[in-house]
């Protein structure tokens, strides 16, 4: 038996980032669960902000940003990013993170992340409560720590974490690849 909700956001877990902006003397950084991947060529991605965000302003202005992929070991930096405003502190001060320069931008990532994607803005959408920010994706980083023998990145190995209903949670178990439920066996030798 199902119930009826009313219409909502209910698409969980997200991806919980941290993103930065500004530049390498002042920057910010701000916890986005509403972000993701929207084309392949050219590589796109979104975040959505509230205008009332500091960094609402700065990504605005300035036209790119950061997405930094967050992990176990960033959590508390992550929650911390996402309750305080950058209007009243340094976070990159406060939480002990490293900014990092990029090829690209000329805004920081956080160097402690194991993944930085180098967003370019190429449109911003108001869609009610926030704005989407659509942007080209013009570079990432990847720390070499995560590459494995294949130089495959080790993404369980960076214990990414998910955002749900207010909660933060790690990635499971590894349950298949994709294609897997048509992959043709291997016939065993005799």
């Amino acid at each position: 038996m199902k119930e009826i909700w009313k219409p909502g956001t209910i698409l969980y877990p997200v991806p919980a980032v941290m993103v930065s902006c500004g530049d390498m003397e002042k920057s910010n950084i701000v916890t986005v669960a509403w972000t993701g991947t929207i084309n392949t060529n050219p590589a796109m991605a979104y975040i959505s902000l509230r205008p009332s965000r500091y960094s609402y302003e700065i990504i605005k202005k300035t036209g790119e940003f950061v997405i930094n992929v967050t992990t176990k070991e960033l959590v508390k930096a992550t929650d911390w990013c996402g309750v305080k405003s950058g209007r009243d502190f340094d976070k990159f001060k406060e939480m002990h993170l490293t900014k990092e320069e990029m090829p690209h931008l000329s805004c920081p990532a956080i160097a402690e992340s194991p993944i930085n994607i180098e967003c370019k803005v190429k449109q911003i959408i108001p869609l009610g409560s926030h704005d989407m920010f659509i942007a080209e994706v013009v570079g990432c980083m990847a720390d070499t720590k995560y590459m494995d023998e294949s130089g495959r990145f080790d993404f369980a190995a960076s214990e990414p974490i998910t955002y749900s209903h207010g909660e933060y949670y790690g990635l499971g178990e590894y349950l298949g690849k994709f294609g897997y439920s048509v992959q043709k066996k291997k016939k065993k030798k005799r």
